[in-house]
């Protein structure tokens, strides 16, 4: 499929940055020397919109101008203060199949490691996605992933202009569980692949590599659009495939964007638009919208959990969000609870003690004569038994039951 010229991806996208920004933003000297207005001036610098792809002759994704200095409101509804008191992802691989990640951005250095061309990300969107992921602090920002000590395998799964295909995604997807990686995420929706996606997901799953996938694209090309302009409600992959777990957004105000395409059958919600991270090259911020960001913070979230408890395999890790989620029509993420909330079969040593079972009675009506019958009987035997030691005594002491003992004590006539 040739890259969209059409500008209706790049509308969305604008859209996004200027549906919500909730940070007090800084605009580096060199683009700006004024400087930029403080929040209390009443007015609000910006951040630059994350492209979902690029059309044919533009340029890489340029670094932003611009640094994030406050707190994101994912950061806040996702608890990460305290979440990352008890596990910040260390130890753990997550792989990131998508465009690229940049290596050397700031917030990643020294914790990526790439597949074949994975370190040219041209469009921005595996590095932002990896910034959600794992990015840490970095000078002048308190901006954070969810887990800042993970290490990023970044893999292909589109060309230099973030076109998609299943055989991208599906080997890259291979990749990965080859590499080793714990969690796996993968940034497209597609509506085509059901079999080499479907095998790939099962690939990984067979290395205990738990796939976490976007519910729906971030936004329709416009020549997939049907007729009327009615968006397709999908299954899209590799999300709808057995095992992998499928994510939806939310926003601010708990709500998807209203021009957000549909969602197919998501296992979970997770914060997903007005979304702040970095961009493919500098220090600077970007902000973007979609599910794909999404399934970015539950892969981040996977990683807490593989890394506050390795034992547990690919299945454990998936109920374990699933179980702890917020309860809601989607259930929404929750990584502390994932953390804090043991599940009764996940045993310490992961081996069940035996249990012995006792027989149960094909029909529980006899069972319960039959008890009744036993009950009465051992009573029967202790009254017995009492009597046997007190009667006898009681006649050597002339003892008379109550209705004799008047007659007794008559005079014979």
């Amino acid at each position: 499929m040739r890259a969209m010229r059409s500008p209706v991806i790049r509308t969305l996208v604008v859209l996004t940055a200027a549906a919500a920004l909730i940070l007090p933003v800084t605009t580096s000297a060199a683009a700006a020397p004024t400087p930029s207005p403080s929040p209390g001036d009443g007015q609000v610098t910006l951040l630059p919109p994350l492209p979902v792809r690029l059309g044919e002759g533009n340029p890489c994704t340029k670094a932003s101008d611009r640094t994030a200095a406050g707190t994101t409101w994912a950061q806040a509804a996702l608890g990460l203060a305290r979440t990352q008191q008890l596990s910040a992802g260390a130890g753990v691989s997550v792989a990131v199949v998508d465009t690229g990640v940049n290596p050397d951005v700031a917030a990643l250095a020294g914790r990526v490691q790439t597949v074949g061309e994975a370190d040219n990300d041209c469009v921005g969107h595996g590095t932002f996605a990896a910034g959600l992921i794992a990015g840490a602090r970095t000078k002048g920002s308190t901006i954070v992933g969810m887990a800042p000590q993970a290490r990023i395998i970044a893999a292909q799964g589109t060309d230099d202009r973030g076109v998609p295909t299943p055989q991208r995604i599906a080997l890259g997807i291979r990749e990965a569980a080859d590499q080793g990686a714990d969690v796996i995420y993968v940034g497209q929706a597609l509506r085509t692949g059901r079999a080499e996606l479907t095998a790939a997901a099962a690939y990984a799953a067979r290395h205990d590599a738990l796939v976490v996938a976007p519910a729906a694209p971030d936004a329709i090309p416009q020549d997939q659009l049907g007729s009327t302009g009615e968006q397709p409600t999908g299954p899209y992959w590799p999300a709808a495939a057995p095992g992998v777990l499928s994510v939806v957004d939310f926003g601010p105000n708990g709500m998807r964007q209203s021009n957000a395409p549909p969602a197919y059958d998501p296992d979970l919600s997770a914060p997903g638009s007005a979304m702040v991270s970095i961009g493919p090259r500098g220090s600077g911020h970007y902000i973007g919208s979609g599910a794909s960001l999404a399934a970015a913070c539950t892969a981040g979230a996977a990683a807490l959990v593989r890394a506050h408890d390795p034992r547990m395999t690919v299945q454990e890790v998936s109920r374990q969000l699933l179980v702890a989620a917020y309860p809601s029509d989607i259930p929404r993420l929750d990584p502390y609870a994932a953390l804090t909330i043991a599940l009764p079969q996940q045993k310490a040593d992961r081996v069940a003690a035996p249990v012995a079972h006792l027989p149960q009675p094909a029909d529980p009506t006899p069972g319960i004569r039959a008890g009744a019958v036993a009950g009465a009987s051992l009573a029967l035997v202790l009254f017995l038994a009492a009597a046997a030691a007190v009667i006898p005594r009681g006649r050597a002491r002339n003892w008379l039951p109550p209705g004799r003992q008047q007659s007794a004590a008559s005079p014979s006539t």
